[in-house]
């Protein structure tokens, strides 16, 4: 089938849905919702057997609805209707809830239900939830409604009470009254956009990454301690560490917490906030770096560096690089970068750090190393995965391996070396001049990644851990170890990998210090949120000159 994915933006849930329904056969096509004229335009280029909406801010005009079937994707179950399904769901504390593809109508989220699914509702974020559950569901939701087209909708179920979107009121904290677990509900419902509205030192700030602090407690309010970059504040019952602020005022961004307050040094440093952990278990160590986004500050990637020394020091075999539950990496983190008194000296840091920790994992001679990808992975995270010995990917993760999108930068983590010796030049070409994202199971027959499975995070997780304690238990290890040192001397003695790094910084220097903005520019318009004028034509296919449909 031809279909038109009409959003707001390129979005986690439009790129799934890109990258399942391509890989099924179907033709297609995006437009992001600029306004109406745009949308039914796009709507007669593109001539869609079916249109799916994963996520808008708008109401599809009724002259689209009424000429052809829209599919919206809801991320409540049936009969949930409103613009914030999932915070209330947080807030309100419901054990259960779902993802629905209804058809467009007059009534907002009123239309018959096509096709639903349910989940149970874990103590995550907003953001996190949508990314893995809600997607989950939204796919197997929409590929179940367009299995059944000819069968038309299941029914309409009875409606729920509309509910508006979520005020800051509605979720503010009252910390002399509320305890741990609401307030970790009401920052997680509102982590990811727009973050929860507080003050903190008198100042106004959005909270977000928050965890229980365990052990700690104090005048409800107070701030008690601090770790790392992170601040923990007392609840009526213990209290949450806060990981990131972002303060109340114009181009404002979301940064380490003590970033946006300043040093704090009177506060007592207290173990308890972490984004970088080791574990290890049956010879297998596992390194965990759940940062953030998925971005990588300078700080962070030379913290993991000397984290991953460490743990080649330990009486063990193999290294697994577990990343996050919801991203691996994406590379270099355009926030500190953007903030940084020098954009263009923070980048050139950042990147460096970053081949730094590349270096260290590529040329390890004692470990078999093993990138876990539990979540998604972009940029130059998805390089940084194939400095590893071995890539194994869960089956839903999405993929971006490409630099373009942001400024057309060149990259750096030692592609050129990394890209071809696993997928070969042509392949390589491939990925790097695409912007599309990618799927494990095209990436697996690529060469970008050896294995792919699991669905869930759980299942992927034990199946990583099998795989790494089999391969620890290896009798044949040792020589495997020893075919790799070899491998990697006669790649030296070939190129060195200072000098793939020289090549690669040269085009990245030209990025961050040339005559050129495209970067500083798109690096501004991505970290805020600039919605785009029109929808980049490797998107709309519709819109090409060569789209079968003109």
């Amino acid at each position: 089938m031809r279909v038109l994915l009409l959003a707001h933006s390129f979005n986690s849930l439009t790129q799934r849905l890109w990258v399942e329904l391509s890989e099924l056969g179907h033709d297609v096509t995006c437009e992001f919702d600029v306004n109406d004229s745009v949308t039914i335009q796009a709507v007669e280029m593109a001539r869609p057997d079916v249109i799916v909406a994963p996520f808008l801010k708008r109401a599809i005009p009724e002259s689209v609805w009424k000429n052809h079937l829209c599919l919206v994707v809801h991320p409540g179950p049936p009969g949930d209707r409103g613009p914030a399904a999932l915070d209330w769901a947080i807030l309100e504390g419901h054990e259960e809830w779902g993802v629905t593809v209804l058809q467009a109508e007059a009534g907002m989220d009123e239309g018959p239900v096509w096709a639903s699914r349910t989940f149970p509702l874990r103590p995550a974020t907003k953001s996190s939830l949508y990314r893995n559950e809600v997607a989950d569901g939204a796919v197997e939701a929409t590929l179940d409604a367009l299995a059944r087209l000819a069968d038309g909708p299941v029914g309409r179920p009875a409606l729920s009470p509309f509910k508006p979107a979520v005020k800051q009121a509605d979720r503010a904290i009252d910390w002399a009254k509320d305890d741990t677990a609401t307030v970790l509900a009401k920052i997680r419902s509102a982590d990811g956009t727009p973050g929860l509205l507080d003050f903190m030192l008198d100042r106004p700030v959005y909270l977000y990454d928050a965890h229980a602090a365990s052990g700690l407690s104090g005048k409800p309010g107070e701030l008690i301690a601090r770790s790392g970059h992170a601040v923990a504040r007392a609840t009526t019952d213990g209290a949450v560490w806060i990981g990131h602020l972002r303060a109340r005022q114009e181009h404002a961004l979301k940064l380490p917490a003590l970033d946006v307050l300043g040093p704090l040094d009177h506060l007592p440093e207290s173990p308890g906030y972490h984004d970088i952990w080791y574990d290890e278990r049956h010879g297998v160590g596992y390194l965990h770096f759940p940062f953030v986004n998925g971005a990588m500050s300078t700080d962070q990637c030379r913290r993991l560096k000397v984290a991953f020394v460490k743990a080649t020091e330990r009486p063990t075999k193999v290294i697994v690089l577990m990343g996050g539950p919801d991203f691996w990496s994406n590379g270099i983190h355009l926030c500190t970068i953007e903030s940084a008194a020098s954009p263009a000296g923070e980048s050139w840091d950042n990147i460096n750090a970053m081949n730094d920790l590349c270096r260290e994992i590529i040329t390890c001679p004692s470990h078999f190393t093993v990138a876990a990808m539990q979540g998604n992975a972009g940029a130059g995270g998805v390089f940084l995965a194939l400095a590893a010995d071995l890539v194994a990917a869960r089956e839903a993760v999405v993929l971006n391996p490409h630099y373009k999108g942001m400024g057309n930068l060149y990259g750096s983590e030692y592609w050129t070396y990394l890209l071809p010796r696993r997928c070969g030049a042509e392949n390589a070409r491939r990925v790097v001049e695409a912007r599309l994202p990618m799927g494990t199971a095209e990436a697996e027959r690529l060469g970008l990644i050896d294995c792919r499975f699991g669905r869930s995070i759980p299942e992927f997780r034990q199946l990583v851990e099998e795989m790494a304690e089999a391969l620890a238990a290896d009798p044949g290890l040792d020589e495997r170890l020893a075919a790799k040192r070899l491998t990697r001397a006669a790649d030296e003695a070939q190129k060195p990998l200072e000098q793939y790094r020289a090549e690669e910084l040269e085009h990245m220097k030209l990025n961050f210090y040339g005559f050129d903005p495209s970067y500083h520019v798109a690096r501004y318009n991505f970290i805020h949120k600039i919605p785009k004028s029109r929808t980049p034509l490797y998107l709309a296919r519709h819109r090409r000159k060569d789209s079968v449909s003109q």
